[in-house]
C-alpha cells in the first residue's frame, strides 16, 4: 500500500522537540531530569507532534501539484520539475541537519527547543503560503512555489530529525524502545487520516488553518514530554561499551555513523525492505482503478489500511517483548508477503477481499513503522553515541527513507511502461504487469529483506 517509512509518500512523522520541558531543563535547576516513565501522558505528549506533521505531509505529495495546476494552470511537466527539485534538496541536506542537531543538543535544550519552534513557525507559513500565494503571474508563481516549497520541506526535515533523535535518546531496553517509536508514528497514522479526508470534505482553507491548531496542540503536550539523558559535549569520547568501534584515536566530533558496522547491515535491510514497501505505494492507485474498477472505495481501502496499522502497534510492541525487536520485525515481513501473494489473485470488483488484504497489510505496516527505529536506537547506544550523535544517524536515516521512494518510482514506472501499461487501460498483458509489479515485485523484495535480516542481524545475534 505506501511506504512505512512516510505518511503519505513515504514521509516518516516527526516533530519539534518539548518546547517547554526543554525552556525548564535550560534553566539547569534540574540535573536528572524525568525520563520515559511510559503511559498515555508521556505516549501522547511526546508522540503528539507525529499528528500536525502526518497531516501536513500528505497535501504536500497529493493535493499541491493538482491545486496549482487546476486553480492557476501551471503546467504539469513544469511542477514535476519543480518537486522533484525540492524534494532532492530536501533529502541531500538531511545528512548535514542531522549534524545541525547533534550541535543544538550539544549546545543546551534551549537551543534545541528554539530550533524546534522556528522550524515549526516556518512550517505552519510555508505551508499556508504554498496553498494560498502572495503573487499572481505564471513566472512568479513559479519562484514562489519553488522557494516556499524548498523552505517548508527544510523546515519539514528539521522537525523530523530533531524528534526522531529525542526519542532515540530516552533509550531504555528493546521494549521501551519500541514503545517510545510506536506513539510517534501511530499519532502519524491518524494524521494521515485526517489529512487523506478534511481538504476534500472542508477546502484549503480549513485545512491549513486546522494544522496550525493541531500544531499549536501538539506544542502545548510537549511540556508534558519526557526528557532525554544529559549531552555529553562532542570533543569527548563516550564511556559506553560499544560493539564496533572505529579506534581509540577517533573522537565523537569527528565521528560517523558510517563507522558502526551495525548501522551499515541494518540501514541495508531498511533500503530494501523500505523500496519493497514504497513499490506498492507508487502503484496503489493504479492497482485499484485499474485492476480492481473500484475507485470509489479508495477511501475505505485506505482508511482501513492505515487505521489496521495504527491500532496494531501495541501487539507489536508486545510481540518484542516475547521475540525482540528483529525477530519481531521479520514476523512482519512475512505477514506483508503473506497478504501481497494474496492480491495477486484479485480481479475486478473483490472489494471485501481487498479490503481484507489493506486490513492484513496495514498491521504488517505496525512493525515497519515501529520496529526499525527502535531498532537504530540500539544501534546508537551499542555504538557508544548515545546522547551525542543521535541527529547524525537519523540525518542518513531520513535520507535513506526518502531514497526508497525514488528508487521505487525508478523500478515500478518504466517496469510497467516496458510492458506497455497505461492507466485507464483495460489490456489483459497490461494489467497482469499491473499485477506483477503492484503485488509481486513488493513480495520479492520483502523476502529479499526479511534474508538480509536474518542474514545479517539475527543470526549475529545467536552467535
Amino acid at each position: 500500500m505506501t511506504d512505512g517509512s512516510a505518511p503519505a509518500a513515504g514521509a516518516t512523522a516527526a516533530g519539534p522537540a518539548p518546547v517547554a520541558s526543554l525552556d525548564r531543563a535550560a534553566q539547569g535547576t534540574n540535573t536528572t531530569p524525568p525520563s520515559w516513565r511510559g503511559g498515555w501522558r508521556q505516549g501522547l505528549a511526546y508522540g503528539s507532534l507525529g499528528l500536525p506533521l502526518a497531516f501536513v505531509a500528505l497535501p504536500l505529495y497529493v493535493v499541491l501539484p493538482n491545486h496549482y495546476a487546476t486553480a492557476f494552470g501551471i503546467p504539469l511537466a513544469t511542477l514535476g520539475t519543480l518537486l522533484l527539485a525540492a524534494r532532492l534538496l530536501d533529502a541531500v541536506v538531511d545528512p548535514w541537519i542531522g549534524h545541525a542537531v547533534d550541535r543544538w543538543f550539544a549546545a543546551g535544550l534551549r537551543r534545541i527547543a528554539m530550533a524546534g519552534v522556528l522550524a515549526a513557525v516556518v512550517l505552519a507559513l510555508g505551508f499556508r503560503g504554498l496553498f494560498f500565494p502572495l503573487v499572481e503571474s505564471p513566472q512568479a508563481l513559479l519562484w514562489w512555489c519553488g522557494v516556499v516549497l524548498a523552505t517548508t520541506y527544510l523546515a519539514y526535515s528539521v522537525l523530523s530529525v530533531i524528534h526522531q533523535a529525542w526519542g532515540a535518546r530516552l533509550g531504555g531496553d528493546e521494549a521501551q524502545r519500541a514503545r517510545i517509536v510506536s506513539w510517534r508514528e501511530a499519532l502519524a497514522l491518524v494524521g494521515v487520516l485526517v489529512a487523506s479526508v478534511l481538504p476534500s470534505v472542508a477546502g484549503l482553507q480549513a485545512s491549513t488553518l486546522t494544522f496550525a491548531v493541531l500544531l499549536a496542540g501538539a506544542l502545548v503536550a510537549s511540556v508534558w514530554a519526557p526528557h532525554p539523558t544529559a549531552t555529553q559535549p562532542l570533543t569527548t569520547a563516550s564511556s559506553v561499551p560499544a560493539r564496533h568501534t572505529t579506534g581509540p584515536a577517533q573522537t565523537l566530533k569527528n565521528a560517523s555513523p558510517w563507522a558502526s558496522r551495525d548501522f551499515r547491515r541494518l540501514l541495508a535491510v531498511y533500503l530494501l525492505n523500505g523500496i519493497a514497501s514504497a513499490v506498492p505505494a507508487t502503484l496503489v492507485l493504479f492497482f485499484i482503478r485499474d485492476r480492481l474498477q473500484a475507485p470509489a472505495y479508495e477511501p475505505l481501502f485506505l482508511a482501513s489500511y492505515f487505521a489496521a496499522g495504527a491500532l496494531s502497534m501495541p501487539l507489536w510492541v508486545r510481540l518484542v517483548q516475547h521475540l525482540g525487536l528483529a525477530r519481531a520485525w521479520l514476523a512482519g515481513m512475512v505477514l506483508a508477503v503473506a497478504a501481497f501473494a494474496w492480491a495477486a489473485l484479485l480481479g475486478a470488483g473483490d472489494v471485501a477481499a481487498f479490503t481484507a488484504v489493506c486490513v492484513a497489510s496495514g498491521v504488517a505496516l505496525g512493525a515497519d513503522l515501529a520496529l526499525p527505529g527502535a531498532m537504530l536506537a540500539g544501534v546508537i547506544q551499542r555504538a557508544g553515541h548515545a546522547g551525542q550523535l543521535e541527529g547524525r544517524y537519523f540525518g542518513w536515516w531520513n535520507f535513506a527513507t526518502k531514497l526508497n521512494l525514488a528508487l521505487a518510482a525508478g523500478i515500478a514506472l518504466p517496469l510497467l511502461a516496458a510492458f506497455g501499461y497505461q492507466p485507464g487501460g483495460r489490456d489483459e498483458q497490461a494489467l497482469q504487469a499491473l499485477t506483477i509489479a503492484y503485488c509481486l515485485l513488493p513480495c520479492a523484495l520483502k523476502l529479499g529483506a526479511a534474508a538480509l535480516l536474518h542474514l545479517l542481524w539475527i543470526q549475529g545475534e545467536t552467535r
